[in-house]
């Protein structure tokens, strides 16, 4: 019996120095990525117009990067602070730790190199070599063509720059470890390519992480079978939820019915200047989707990903769409 307690102890003791030295790789070596690459961007007038309406209209990296009017319909922003940063992404979303989107301007980002940004928006990994959370969906980003991140880095060096010291983001365990493993090398696997509407459109949607939003997760992952099927939670400000809508071609629950005029005409009327993004009062339907910078995409594209969505698995999912405050 003193022999088998004996080799029992040996074996907690190696398993024991087994999690600790796994642990230690994790924190000390990964994320195992390359150092932020040699890069001087030219910011030439086509870069940073390009850049401008990615960062604001499609990629909508300006939405979680500026401070946003939470009490009005779709939370528009401020424009004053555009890219100040600092809004709280945390366990109230369900996320595994508090998350605070960075300061874009050149305030924060003017020390930063053109190579450190680009490996910050498509590997995942800060100047400091932190391992950045993918709610900046840059595993999305990754498969983008290098121009397009090319043009918005162009744009960010152009913000106003504004002084904003936004807490470090933190992971709680076990994210603060497997955080470090999630960053990657970009692929830039996809092509923009405007002649097939269906590519274009899946392009657009990659870059735009409509899948994020739009695909129910469970324990932080998209659940299997549910890809743009509706039904992911924001809680708004006076604590009611909205769900994403389901955006499959099913007939029932999702846009299948749908024509691509009223696809269109949905995100067009936000673009109408009689439009107003007014306070919503406690307990009544609010979103955080940003209808108001998604509506100024082009028709071609906006018909492009509604061509792409008619592609995708039809998904039959009903929930309530929205939740009011007690």
């Amino acid at each position: 019996m003193r022999n088998i307690l004996k080799g029992l102890g040996v074996l907690a003791i190696v398993a024991i120095l087994s999690i600790i030295g796994i642990l230690t790789y994790v924190t000390t070596v990964l994320p195992d990525v390359e150092p932020a690459p040699d890069l001087q961007i030219e910011l030439t007038n086509e870069r940073i117009e390009r850049g401008r309406y990615l960062a604001n209209n499609v990629m909508v990296c300006t939405h979680c990067h500026s401070p946003q009017e939470r009490s009005k319909f779709a939370h528009p922003l401020n424009s004053d602070s555009l890219g100040a940063g600092g809004i709280l992404f945390g366990t109230e979303e369900g996320l595994p730790g508090n998350y605070y989107s960075a300061n874009l301007t050149p305030s924060f980002l003017g020390d930063w190199t053109d190579g450190e940004i680009y490996r910050a928006i498509t590997t995942g990994v800060s100047k400091d070599g932190r391992a950045l959370f993918p709610i900046m969906p840059y595993q999305k980003y990754a498969k983008a063509e290098k121009e397009d991140i090319y043009s918005v880095i162009a744009y960010l060096r152009t913000l106003d720059p504004i002084e904003n010291e936004v807490p470090l983001s933190e992971s709680f365990f076990p994210m603060n470890f497997i955080i470090n493993t999630i960053p990657k090398a970009p692929t830039h696997e996809m092509v923009r390519d405007t002649t097939n509407p269906v590519s274009w459109g899946k392009y657009l949607v990659t870059v735009a992480s409509c899948s994020d939003c739009h695909t129910p997760k469970e324990k932080g992952a998209d659940i299997p079978g549910m890809q743009f099927a509706g039904g992911f939670e924001f809680p708004m400000i006076d604590k009611s939820i909205v769900r994403t809508a389901n955006i499959t071609p099913d007939n029932n629950t999702g846009i299948g019915t749908w024509s691509e005029e009223e696809f269109v005409n949905r995100f067009k009327s936000y673009a109408d200047t009689s439009f107003e993004f007014k306070e919503i009062a406690h307990g009544t339907f609010n979103t955080s989707m940003p209808w108001k910078q998604y509506s100024q995409m082009s028709e071609q594209e906006l018909k492009a990903i509604y061509a792409y969505l008619r592609t995708v698995e039809p998904v039959e999912h009903t929930f309530e769409r929205f939740t009011p405050a007690e």
